[in-house]
């Protein structure tokens, strides 16, 4: 006999919340063992409860669904969260992916397509829906350039860098990207640092010389 899935639903809506564990209760393998209404009270319930699979929602009050995502994957990895959402747009689904999140769903995919993914994510699985998998397949299969312009810089550190080169303010990055507006000060501080520029607009110069940030963010 399988052990019964523990899933955490984490949603500001009562409805929705309601309804999603209305679904889940009536398989014999899943056990809803809590809802949160927002990102502080998921991360909280994950901790205390220790569930298998948490469904989050992105826009929530307080902790957005990303940002409470790598704060639950960050005490306890072994959490599979699966993004159930009503945003299939790009910034939301590499910013869930590079998250840690196991799966993107919308909330249109159906109560069966949401037990499918649950059970499928439990046993190790990666699960996409299929506008989201489309999404992804494109994304990889762009040639990608070999030889990174700043090698010193950090993954993330070279993300923000191009949307600096595109005129980003930082508030517009951090809403992009899903983090906080003094996270990306920080990594803005540190790209100056590294790239040895005294301000941002030497900063864009260095970065539309090595040919990246010059396309329009549109």
């Amino acid at each position: 006999m399988k052990d019964t899935v523990r899933v955490l639903i984490a949603d500001d809506h009562p409805l929705f919340r309601e309804g999603m564990r209305g679904r889940l209760d009536r398989m014999d393998d899943i056990a809803v063992v809590g809802e949160a209404s927002g990102g502080d009270e998921a991360v909280r319930l994950s901790q205390e409860l220790e569930p298998h699979i948490v469904l989050m929602d992105i826009k929530m009050p307080g902790l957005n669904g990303i940002e409470a995502t790598r704060e639950i994957l960050r005490t306890n990895p072994r959490v599979g969260v699966l993004m159930l959402t009503m945003f299939e747009d790009d910034d939301s689904v590499f910013a869930a992916m590079r998250a840690g999140a196991r799966g993107y769903l919308l909330k249109d995919s159906g109560g069966e397509g949401v037990v499918h993914a649950i059970r499928a994510v439990t046993s190790g699985e990666a699960v996409f829906g299929p506008g989201v998998a489309e999404r992804i397949i494109g994304f990889f299969s762009v040639p990608r350039l070999a030889q990174r312009a700043f090698p010193e810089l950090t993954e993330r550190e070279e993300e923000i860098l191009v949307l600096v080169a595109r005129g980003k303010s930082n508030q517009e990055i951090a809403a992009q990207l899903f983090v906080s507006v003094k996270t990306v000060r920080n990594h803005v501080s540190n790209i100056l640092l590294k790239l040895q520029v005294a301000d941002r607009a030497q900063a864009v110069i260095r970065a539309r010389d090595a040919g990246i940030g010059g396309g329009s963010s549109v």
